[in-house]
């Protein structure tokens, strides 16, 4: 049976937007789904950028203005990898056209942003999905089931972490990374974690956080001896009240020398504890009682047993990758738009964890705790 065509429009190509243009690319050889994603056109910052990034990544068509794209007529889903600042705009733009959004994280530079967005597609009946893959590994979704029913026990404290080194060389210049609205480690990688504790122990509700700029100046731009100061956090910590009556704490950290993708946590229960590093993305610590003198955390491995693992590989021990967690976020994408589901996490979802970011900045500059 032939599958039906849907078009995608991709507005960006920097790594984002060649993580999605794989995804889209390679989705429909591992998953059977009743779509054909059509990668119909790019638009990037001008028509010689956005010229070569389709020609690079299969695009049938380029355009030097995004505007362009989310009108055209043979676009249904519209992929936002633009800098932070542009994700309303274009996303607002794609609601009026009718466009399905898949928007990467975060939502936009504030919550009243996200709040429009959520407002506009809400009102427009909008399919909407946001991009924090990581939550697609299936080690994430086995830690949220045995969480779920109960084999941790009742949960006591959660520790996370998402600690990073790609801004530890004080040379590394100002990019949109660094911009004031929407910039520093919390919004950036602090959203991360959150989203992640949120989807593991659900909705926190106060918060209250400390944030430290190590680096105080930095190059305008690479290669540049000219610097301006940095005004957006490199290292916050917080601590955090859960609805569920759990406590526990998050660091985002983008100088943290040695670590390259450290995205971790463990979740202590009267009954057991789990841990997990992205670093091992591909490995889940339990810890549940035992014999005296032979206890202790006990490594589970992804395998065909944690779906969706045996769409890639039929044998455990093999692995998954970054990659493929996008291409598993493309697949739940595409099969809400084919079914007229919903996906998870989306602009609601995403809202909130803007909301909790927000909060631990003004915590940061309070010193006292804040609701979210």
């Amino acid at each position: 049976m032939q599958k039906k065509p849907v078009g995608i429009g991709l507005v960006g190509s920097g790594f984002m937007g060649r993580c999605h243009a794989n995804a889209f690319r390679a989705v429909g050889g591992l998953f059977d789904l009743p779509l054909n994603p059509v990668a119909e056109l790019l638009a990037d910052i001008d028509q010689s950028t956005a010229d070569k990034s389709a020609a690079e990544l299969g695009f049938k068509r380029a355009t030097g203005d995004w505007r362009n794209l989310v009108c055209d007529p043979a676009i249904d889903i519209v992929a936002i990898t633009a800098p932070n600042l542009l994700h309303e705009p274009i996303a607002l733009a794609a609601i009026e056209n009718g466009k399905t959004i898949y928007c990467e994280k975060p939502l936009s530079v504030t919550s009243e942003s996200a709040q429009r967005m959520c407002d506009a597609a809400d009102k427009a009946g909008t399919l909407t999905m946001v991009g924090f893959n990581f939550q697609r590994n299936p080690m994430i979704r086995l830690a949220a089931d045995m969480i779920e029913y109960g084999e941790l026990g009742d949960v006591v404290s959660f520790r996370g972490r998402h600690a990073e080194n790609y801004m530890a060389d004080p040379q590394v210049a100002h990019s949109f990374r660094t911009d004031i609205q929407g910039g520093g480690a919390l919004a950036d990688i602090g959203s991360h974690i959150l989203a992640l504790a949120r989807r593991l122990l659900g909705p926190i509700c106060e918060v209250t956080g400390e944030s430290r700029t190590v680096f105080h100046r930095r190059p305008i731009r690479p290669g540049s001896t000219e610097t301006a100061p940095v005004e957006v956090d490199d290292v916050t910590n917080a601590l955090l009240r859960f609805e569920n009556g759990c406590t526990g704490s998050i660091e985002a950290n983008w100088v943290a020398t040695g670590r390259t993708m450290d995205l971790s946590f463990e979740v202590t229960g009267t009954k057991g504890a789990l841990a997990f590093s992205q670093e091992r993305m591909n490995e889940l610590l339990v810890w549940k009682p035992g014999q005296a003198g032979r206890t202790g955390f006990t490594r589970i491995e992804t395998g065909p047993d944690h779906p969706p693992y045996g769409r890639f590989c039929p044998a455990a021990g093999h692995h998954l990758g970054f990659n493929d967690l996008k291409i598993i976020e493309v697949a739940e994408l595409l099969e809400a738009y084919a079914n007229g589901g919903t996906c998870t996490p989306d602009f609601k979802e995403a809202l909130a964890v803007q909301r909790t970011v927000e909060a631990i900045a003004r915590s940061a500059k309070s010193s006292d705790w804040q609701m979210v």
